[in-house]
């Protein structure tokens, strides 16, 4: 999906119907210049703080389901009210980005628009919120059931140790033991070894054509 600007009402293509007239009034009210963009790896939304020349800017990768998309943007704009309340003297996810995620997250529970799974498992953290989404493994695992996964994809975890899977960039690994948190796999062209989170998204590869 290449980059695009996001008018207000094509907004309502990404996130539950329920959800958008909360959406649009925090987006209105502090002139959110948002972006939908293609997937990226590293982040699921990103925030920028607004200039002399520009206004806030927040970004939210366009290819989450509603669910995500939905939190991945209420992190990002608590991003900007805790900003706007307290500039850049606190630290980025510290414990006053914390009370208005909080906050935010519970106006947003409040409309319905989750399903079950998905509300326990923020009920679940509303006392202790990580840095990120991602941090979570348990709601990751429940936020990807609603995923549409046209391609076939896998959560490492669900890969067989011994196992093969591949990488977009078309590297291939074998999956290897658990070592705390994390799965150490090898690339079966060099030989090394890397870790693994177990909601990291790969494709299942037969075994029966590679050789180590």
């Amino acid at each position: 999906m290449a980059k695009k600007e996001a008018p207000l009402e094509y907004l309502r293509q990404f996130i539950p119907d329920l959800s958008a007239p909360l959406i649009l009034e925090y987006l209105e009210h502090y002139k959110v210049h948002l972006t939908i963009t293609r997937e990226r790896k590293s982040v699921l939304g990103d925030y920028r703080h607004a200039t002399q020349s520009s206004n806030h800017r927040i970004s939210v990768n366009g290819n989450l389901n509603k669910f995500s998309f939905l939190i991945t943007l209420i992190h990002e704009l608590a991003h900007l009210v805790t900003f706007m309340e307290h500039g850049n003297r606190v630290q980025s996810h510290g414990k006053e980005w914390k009370l208005v995620y909080r906050k935010m997250l519970e106006e947003f529970l409040k409309l319905k628009v989750f399903p079950g799974d998905i509300l326990a498992a923020l009920k679940k953290n509303l006392h202790d919120l990580p840095a990120s989404s991602c941090a979570d493994e348990n709601l990751m695992r429940i936020l990807k059931k609603y995923d549409r996964n046209p391609g076939g994809l896998s959560l490492v975890e669900q890969i067989a140790e011994g196992a093969d899977f591949a990488l977009d960039d078309g590297r291939v690994f074998r999956k290897g033991k658990k070592l705390r948190k994390r799965f150490q796999c090898v690339e079966l062209s060099t030989g090394k070894l890397y870790l693994f989170s177990p909601i990291y998204e790969v494709k299942p590869v037969a075994s029966s054509n590679l050789s180590a």
